[in-house]
Formats: structure tokens, C-alpha cells, sequence
């Protein structure tokens, strides 16, 4: 009788779970490979390129190469380093824009073999390749899709200037991607840093199914739109497949109810804002209490946290910064390694933590099992005082890992209130945290949007070309817009043929789309004080012939 009792309930929970599966909506999920990667939490960057010997930011070929000799150059180090703050990724500036290969190549004489290293047998990718399998750490390796040598320049995704040489380049950086991908063991992360036009469709397929892409048409990830370190809140997961299809979709599309996941990786520098290593650059070092807001702002609003190092001319990363990872480890495990209590696997719209006596608390960190989508939409946290509920904090989105936090509070326990979710929510981990002398991040009152600003005004015939010099208007890698706004308020006007220049070069198209009178910028190079940027595009009016022409940051911070 008990047998048959227990195999009645077992059908009726069954048949209650087949229900509620039937009637769950479908979201969109993270593949296996975004999971893994998702799970790291913390990445370091590691920017090395003959541009740290000229003290520049872009590799303009004018060192000779045979003065590139890092002797003490050591990837254990550079492991350890990332170790101390407790990265589980290394991404790796293979080539930069520069051409400059750090690994063994037949596609170019401008890399490493040509230089005194290890009397030319140096293979720096490989050196650390073997570092990370030693350290227990991912590898993701970072090749521009550009090359200066080829005249394929920032921005160009690998389009070449002199047509004639796109098939020639073409196949030299196929080539150098795959050797990349096949000769270091399996990389978890692929870069295409300003998104490439090249076809390596065939070579992701073959050699990076098991990882996650940066950019471009096979993007996987996507760029925040910054490069503070910081997200504005609240943070989605997915977007809608056009937008991620442009290969520079960034957290603006974040889409709630998108139908593919795509994750934010939130990437600054640690010196500000360089990243490549020169004595100007460790005098503008991040302090500590910059760092940990960086933190509660990418990882604490559920992204992955992506933190460049810089190694010197020797080829080691310099003890002044090691000792800044160490610290800000240090006090990311004072802050979060313990907590008071914590509670696993939970589901529904009410998840209580119980102290069974009061404790005092600042901090809640909300896990969602994001394996099944980005659940919660809505919720709050409040805390148990003398026998009722009180609200401590609100908020929309979790994800993988929300750090919520407030004015200290005894309670005796605390709960998640889920106000409106997609399908029940599944919480990985709810669990509370008591942060001894703690400061609360600055308010920056982060936002998508910010002010108009009017930078120069235009008077045209009925049809004409309008020139807008951005220099020094466009001062970091962003995402901008830029504003057409006709005297005569009911003028219909019309915005064609848009072209962003670089120093003279005009970049990819997708980096700047038109919606009614608006341009929207999406600059992804680093700009630096010799940067010249020009924006140009086609103005047909029939009755605005004057007006002004305004500009906003579409990010600001």
C-alpha cells in the first residue's frame, strides 16, 4: 500500500511539472560555451604590442623591431597576476592594429620572430598557452581583424584601402586566425575587436565552436558601449537577433524579451584611460575604491567583469599594479567570501532566509538560475523587524549575480519578493552579507541618455553634403549621437550616405545607423590626442535649409 501511495504522488508531481513546463513562455538561454564563459565572473586583458615601446596607443611602425626585447618577459607571471584578483580568463592582444604577431608565423615578417626575442624563436602565445593549462586558467585570444601593413587601418574590420589588396590580405589573416585557434590548444574566447569583414565563417564552425565570440557577424557577446567599467541599470541578457546581426550590438539593445542571449563584457583599463603600458599611463593608475565600483557595476549588475593589465618593456606586468590586483581581490573576498547566511536552489516568487536571531546587514547578493532565462523583472528585498516586513531595496533585473546593497539594519531574516517575473523564478543563491566600514559606490546617476549639446549650425541648398568635425568633441570609445535640427520645426529632411572618418579613413558602415534625424555613432577604437574624426553624410531638405547640428553622448557616466 505505501509502494503504491509513493508512486501516486511521484505521477501527480510529474504530471504537475509536465503542466507547468507546457505552459511556461519561451525565453532565450545561454549556450553551453556562454554559460562556462559567464561563470568566470572576472577576465584579465593583457595588452602587450610594439606601441608600449613607442609610448603610444596604435602601433605607427616606428621602432625598429630589433629593439623589441622583453628578456624578462615571463606568462607565469602574468598568470599569477590575474590570480590575484581572481580572474579565470586571460584574453590575449595576439595582433593589434599595428600587424604585430606574438606567435610563431610564416604570414608576415613583422612579429615576433623577427625580433631579438629568444633570438627569434620566441612564441609568446604558445609561452603563455602552456602558463594558462599550469594555472588552471581559460585562454581567450584577441587577432584585429585589420593590419596596418596591409593598409586595412582602425575601424576597417579588415577592409583594405587599396582594393586590389583584399584577397591578399584576406587569406593572410584566415590564415592567421586559424593558425591562432589550432596550434594553442582551445580558446574560449575569440575577439574581433570593431567587428571583421572578413568570411572565417568556416574556420568558427571547425576551431571555435566551444567558444564565445566578441563582435562581428558570429558575435556571441556583446560590447556595454563604454569603456568605464560600468553598466546602467537594468541589465538584459538577450536582444533581438537584427540587432545582435550588426556585430557591434551593445547594452542599449538590451531587450528583455529578446530572442537570443547574447551577455555584456564589461571591459575598462587599469590605467585611465590607456591600455598599453607607458610611464604617462602608470601616473593615471584606477584607485582601489574605482575598481570596486567598477564591480558592483558589471559583475554586481550581472555581467562579466573584463579588467586590462599592461605589461612593461620588460615583458612583466609592473609590481605597482600586481599590488592594486592584490588589494582589490583582497577586498572582494572581504566583502563577499563569507556571508552571514545564504540559501540554495530555491524556487518560487518568495524566497525567505532565516537567521533565527537578528543580524546586522548591508548587502544581498540574488542568484538566478539564468540557465532558464532571465526570469525576474521585477522584486525587492526586504527585511524581517520586529515582526514585520520592511523593504530594504527594489529592482528589475538579476541575471547571474544582482549585489544589492544599503544602510546597515538589524533583522532577523530576510526575503526575496519577486513582483513580476517570466515563468517561476528559479534563485541559484540568496544570501546576505555584513560589509565592515563600508562606503556606498558614488551615484552617478548612470543613464542611457544625457543632454543635447549644439556644436555647430549649417546652411545648405536643397540638397547637399554636411561635414561635422568631431575632434575633440569625441573624446573616448563610445557610443554618440548626433542631431540634425532645421530652424523650421516642420521640415521634413533626409539623411543618406553616412560615413564616419578616422584619421582620414573611412570605417565600417555599421558603425553609425540613421533613424529619422538622428545618426547614431558606435566608436569602438581608442581615441587619443592625435585622433581626427569627421563625420559626413547627405542632407536632403526642401524647406530646412538652416538649423544646427546637435550632439550627446548616447552612454553617459
Amino acid at each position: 500500500m505505501l509502494k503504491r501511495i509513493i508512486l501516486i504522488v511521484a505521477f501527480l508531481s510529474l504530471a504537475v511539472q509536465v503542466v507547468f513546463s507546457q505552459g511556461d513562455k519561451k525565453l532565450a538561454t545561454p549556450s553551453e560555451i556562454q554559460y562556462k564563459w559567464h561563470e568566470q565572473e572576472r577576465i584579465m586583458f593583457l595588452c602587450l604590442d610594439p606601441c608600449t615601446w613607442q609610448g603610444r596607443e596604435y602601433d605607427n611602425h616606428s621602432i625598429s623591431l630589433d629593439k623589441i626585447n622583453p628578456k624578462s618577459l615571463d606568462t607565469d607571471q602574468w598568470c599569477e597576476t590575474a590570480q590575484l584578483w581572481g580572474a579565470k580568463e586571460i584574453l590575449f592582444v595576439a595582433k593589434h592594429t599595428g600587424g604585430f604577431c606574438w606567435w610563431q608565423t610564416k604570414t608576415t615578417n613583422y612579429g615576433i620572430k623577427d625580433t631579438p626575442y629568444k633570438n627569434g624563436n620566441g612564441d609568446v602565445l604558445k609561452e603563455l598557452s602552456e602558463s594558462c593549462k599550469k594555472y588552471g586558467l581559460s585562454l581567450g585570444i584577441y587577432v584585429y581583424p585589420g593590419d596596418e601593413t596591409w593598409g586595412a587601418g582602425i575601424g576597417s574590420g579588415g577592409k583594405t584601402k587599396d582594393p586590389t589588396k583584399q584577397e591578399a590580405y584576406n587569406k593572410v589573416f584566415r590564415t592567421q586566425l586559424e593558425e591562432t585557434l589550432v596550434n594553442y590548444g582551445e580558446a574560449i574566447e575569440v575577439w574581433f575587436d570593431g567587428s571583421c569583414v572578413i568570411d572565417v565563417s568556416d574556420i568558427l564552425e571547425k576551431y571555435a565552436k566551444n567558444s564565445v565570440i566578441f563582435q562581428g557577424p558570429h558575435a556571441t557577446l556583446r560590447w556595454p558601449g563604454t569603456e568605464s567599467g560600468k553598466l546602467f541599470y537594468p541589465v538584459w541578457n538577450t536582444v533581438k537577433s537584427e540587432d545582435l546581426n550588426t556585430g557591434v550590438s551593445t547594452q542599449i539593445h538590451g531587450d528583455p524579451n529578446g530572442d537570443i542571449w547574447a551577455p555584456l563584457e564589461t571591459n575598462t583599463t587599469l590605467y585611465d584611460h590607456f591600455w598599453f603600458w607607458s610611464p604617462k599611463g602608470e601616473k593615471n593608475r584606477k584607485s582601489l575604491d574605482e575598481l570596486m565600483e567598477c564591480y558592483y557595476k558589471s559583475v554586481g549588475y550581472g555581467s562579466v567583469f573584463l579588467l586590462n593589465s599592461t605589461p612593461n618593456t620588460t615583458g612583466l606586468i609592473p609590481e605597482n599594479d600586481r599590488k592594486l590586483y592584490k588589494a582589490f581581490g583582497e577586498e572582494i573576498d572581504r566583502r563577499f567570501k563569507t556571508p552571514i547566511a545564504s540559501i540554495d536552489e530555491e524556487k518560487g516568487k518568495i524566497v525567505v532566509l532565516d537567521f533565527s536571531e537578528k543580524k546586522k546587514i548591508n548587502h544581498v547578493v540574488t542568484m538566478e538560475d539564468y540557465r532558464l532565462g532571465q526570469r525576474i523583472r521585477a522584486y525587492k528585498i526586504e527585511g524581517f523587524i520586529d515582526g514585520n516586513w520592511k523593504e530594504l531595496y527594489s529592482g528589475q533585473s538579476v541575471g547571474r549575480k544582482k549585489i544589492d546593497y544599503f544602510d546597515e539594519i538589524e533583522v532577523s531574516k530576510i526575503r526575496l519578493n519577486v513582483i513580476k517575473s517570466v515563468n517561476e523564478p528559479v534563485i541559484r543563491k540568496l544570501s546576505a552579507y555584513y560589509v565592515e566600514d563600508f562606503i556606498a559606490p558614488p551615484q552617478r546617476g548612470l543613464s542611457p541618455w544625457s543632454n543635447w549639446q549644439d556644436i555647430s549650425t549649417y546652411d545648405l541648398k536643397e540638397n547637399s553634403k554636411i561635414e561635422v568635425d568631431l575632434t575633440g568633441i569625441i573624446k573616448i570609445p563610445g557610443q554618440f549621437l548626433v542631431k540634425v535640427e532645421p530652424e523650421n520645426s516642420n521640415a521634413k529632411i533626409k539623411i543618406s550616405d553616412v560615413e564616419l572618418i578616422y584619421d582620414g579613413r573611412v570605417v565600417l558602415d555599421n558603425f553609425t545607423t540613421v533613424k529619422g534625424n538622428e545618426i547614431n555613432i558606435n566608436r569602438t577604437a581608442q581615441v587619443t590626442d592625435e585622433s581626427k574624426i569627421t563625420l559626413r553624410f547627405h542632407l536632403k531638405s526642401k524647406t530646412g535649409y538652416q538649423g544646427k547640428i546637435q550632439f550627446k553622448p548616447a552612454l553617459i557616466y
